[in-house]
């Protein structure tokens, strides 16, 4: 028998006889890995990005030239020795906020003008001294500041908001001389008063004033001493955290002992939170230990306002003989003619026209001396610094109308 193959048909079904090796399975082939073509290598240092040439901005050498940015429009351009081409010119500084601005304000009774067109700006974060003599126009301007009184003429922001306004309510507190309490009130009732009228009360610093003057927490406001009281109006004024503290002369009842202590509650609250203080005292001397800003009223007129040592720094004691010739003139100013003086000293107050080296007949004057003398001096021109004049009043009159329009 003849053992020849027997082929059974082609395709994936094929068999085939016993004596021919079945042939293995034929599987597409895998798609090639796709081959990337490495970068080639620079040749030397890699070359910097180069960015389309700014109109405006300097050419600088190929060798030397970085990546350009475009100028910030609007921003002013620097001298060409100190300008750099790696970043924008940075916005001009812009004056610190402040906390009260006055513009040609004035309050007007039936007797007069109790004050008439002050104007005047005070920074925030200053402890600012308001003086000046009776009926002058301290508590006026204290009562137009917290919206107690309305004025006759100009406007007044606190904050840049107008007083009585929500913003300045909230971040105002206004210690007046009598202090006003309820008396059937403890003095624990008194401080939850002032938590739940408060948003930001702070418990326990109110808590800590009451208990460092020996304040029974139980006791009736009625039952309490006037120091005492005063130290419970001080709690509650401080208790509210306020960014604007105002103070109508509140420790012409204290010991001073007490007056001091809390003298230096006040400073260390102003230097810790930056909160402004505005106090009016007639305690010249505690003033000049805690006041770095100095606004003076007189005739319901403004006499001086600005920083006391830029103030101080504007004029000269000059020491003068009784009956000898002044020895200044030119571009000075005299204020104070007559031999005055505090701290027994004598002199001529002098506003400098140009500067003076201190030493043999000129001094500078302490802040009593200075007060003194233009408190004494009505016919003086006033000086206001340069840093305590507000701005312009229809600023003022576009926030207001830009905040009708948001609200």
């Amino acid at each position: 028998m003849d053992h020849a193959t027997t082929h059974l048909g082609d395709g994936p079904g094929a068999r085939h006889s016993a004596g021919t090796p079945p042939q293995t399975p034929q599987f597409p082939q895998p798609p090639q890995t796709p081959q990337f073509r490495q970068p080639p290598q620079p040749p030397g240092p890699q070359e910097p990005p180069q960015f389309p040439q700014v109109p405006g901005v300097p050419e600088f050498p190929e060798a030397s030239r970085p990546p350009q940015y475009p100028q910030v429009p609007g921003a002013p351009e620097p001298p060409e020795a100190s300008r750099s081409p790696l970043y924008p010119q940075a916005a001009p500084h812009r004056r610190s906020e402040s906390a009260i601005e006055a513009y040609g304000l004035g309050k007007k009774y039936r007797r007069g003008w109790a004050l008439r067109d002050v104007s005047f700006r005070l920074p925030a974060g200053r402890v600012c001294g308001l003086v000046g003599p009776n009926g002058a126009g301290k508590s006026t301007l204290m009562g137009l500041a917290t919206d107690m009184i309305r004025p006759t003429a100009g406007a007044l922001r606190i904050f840049g908001a107008a007083p009585g306004s929500a913003e300045a309510v909230m971040r105002t507190a206004f210690l007046t001389q009598e202090k006003p309490l309820f008396r059937r009130f403890t003095v624990a009732e008194t401080l939850r008063l002032g938590r739940e009228l408060n948003p930001r009360w702070d418990q326990r610093v109110a808590e800590e004033l009451v208990r460092a003057g020996h304040v029974p927490l139980e006791a009736k406001i009625g039952t309490l001493s006037g120091g005492q009281r005063t130290r419970v109006a001080f709690a509650l004024a401080f208790g509210k955290r306020p960014d604007l503290l105002i103070l109508d002369e509140p420790m012409a009842d204290l010991d001073p002992l007490v007056r001091r202590e809390l003298m230096a509650t006040l400073t260390a609250a102003a230097a810790e939170r930056g909160t402004t203080v505005l106090i009016s005292s007639h305690m010249l001397a505690e003033l000049e230990h805690i006041c770095d800003y100095l606004v003076v009223v007189a005739n319901g007129g403004l006499r001086l306002a600005g920083e006391v040592n830029e103030l101080r720094a504007a004029h000269a004691l000059f020491a003068v003989p009784p009956g000898a010739s002044l020895p200044v003139g030119g571009p000075h100013q005299v204020i104070e003619s007559e031999p005055h003086g505090g701290a027994g000293r004598t002199g001529v107050l002098v506003r400098l026209g140009a500067p003076v080296p201190y030493g043999g007949q000129a001094e500078p004057p302490t802040l009593e001396e200075l007060l003194l003398a233009y408190l004494r001096s009505p016919d003086a021109p006033p000086l206001i610094a340069p840093g305590a004049r507000p701005g312009d009043i229809h600023d003022v009159i576009t926030r207001d109308r830009q905040k009708a329009v948001t609200a």
